[in-house]
């Protein structure tokens, strides 16, 4: 509802299972860790106890948090389980996966990662375009490491692929702590995705 601030118990983060090149990866995956638990919001994501993801995960339980983690059994050997977890929910297939973070998600923040972490990060933002949900959506640009793909989406805008105001859909920020203030303050877009019949 508009005007109305949004109380995030639970934050879903989409991350690589590669922990990337720079530490300032993994640094920022542990201060997003403490921040969520410093505010009181518990994490939900894919489950694996490698790469960004597990940073995150480890951070959160150390820090005295609950975790939560949705992976699909026959990904086990490849991204390889986090035995600690508050809650770790077995699923049959990525969709479900998906589903269920959404469904118990109140935020989503997409941290560095591959075309996993961009392929979820822009369903969900389409959920949202759609009108299958309001929650806020965020991306913890680290080390300029999204600053091509801000750009390709304002190049989107301004060849009218994607409207202004889905684009203000997507929030950005370099740290944990301003991310999640935006996300305290953010109001959906009352527009629908579709242009009007004269722009077709």
């Amino acid at each position: 509802m508009l005007g109305e601030k949004i109380r995030m118990k639970k934050v879903c983060v989409y991350c690589g299972s590669s922990p990337g090149l720079g530490e300032e990866y993994l640094a920022a995956a542990r201060s997003l860790g403490q921040e969520l638990v410093r505010r009181g919001i518990s994490l939900i994501y894919g489950g694996a106890r490698i790469g960004l993801m597990g940073e995150v995960a480890d951070t959160v339980l150390q820090d005295g948090g609950k975790v939560t983690g949705v992976l699909p059994r026959d990904l086990f050997r490849r991204e390889v389980p986090h035995a600690g977890l508050t809650e770790l929910i077995e699923v049959t297939t990525m969709h479900e996966r998906k589903a269920i973070m959404a469904e118990q998600a109140d935020a989503f923040i997409a941290l560095p990662g591959g075309l996993g972490t961009i392929e979820e990060l822009f369903e969900i933002l389409t959920w949202s375009q759609l009108k299958l949900h309001n929650k806020p959506c965020g991306v913890l640009n680290i080390a300029g490491y999204y600053d091509k793909l801000e750009e390709f989406v304002d190049y989107a805008v301004t060849q009218e692929f994607i409207r202004p105001q889905h684009r203000d859909m997507i929030l950005w920020a370099d740290s944990a702590s301003q991310l999640l203030d935006q996300f305290v303050e953010y109001e959906p877009p009352n527009e629908t995705k579709w242009l009007k019949l004269d722009k077709i």
